[in-house]
């Protein structure tokens, strides 16, 4: 049976989601951010620098986090779920990706809200339903890294 003290859970829910926040609006570079999505090796390095620097920043938000409250996050279960949380950023970030899971489930027009289209600035104020389908995306995986990070601490 697995088992994990329910406030350490709580607390690195909460750092790796500001540090998602941060990591993927703040430290992204623009370059990274338009061209993440490109075709080929260009895109998948300019992916992989991205995830690169998300993670670096997670990891520092655990560790401040983990330091000041003493957390009893071990080194294994940590890695473990930055890993996971890193592939699944990378897999959603490449575009192509979520565009096709959008439409294997019938999100596809949600997707295309608010896309530019030729000739047209109709872009909504609250962001793309592809920025949307990505974040929540990335957001549902960050609950399951803060699971993995937490395993072997017990209540």
């Amino acid at each position: 049976m697995f088992g994990a003290d329910p406030l350490s859970f709580a607390c690195v829910f909460i750092a790796l989601y500001a540090a998602h926040e941060v990591g993927d609006q703040w430290v992204q570079t623009h370059h990274q951010a338009c061209g993440k999505g490109r075709p080929g090796w260009s895109g998948a390095l300019l992916c992989a620098a991205h995830v690169a620097t998300l993670t670096a920043t997670k990891a520092a938000a655990l560790a401040l986090v983990a330091g000041v409250l003493q957390l009893p996050l071990t080194g294994w279960a940590v890695v473990a779920g930055l890993a996971v949380d890193a592939a699944s950023h990378y897999w959603a970030d490449r575009r192509v990706t979520l565009a096709a899971l959008a439409r294997a489930v019938g999100k596809a027009e949600y997707y295309a809200l608010g896309a530019p289209r030729a000739g047209h600035d109709d872009n909504v104020c609250a962001g793309t339903g592809s920025f949307h389908l990505d974040q929540a995306w990335h957001k549902g995986w960050l609950l399951v890294a803060a699971l993995i990070c937490c395993l072997g601490v017990n209540a």
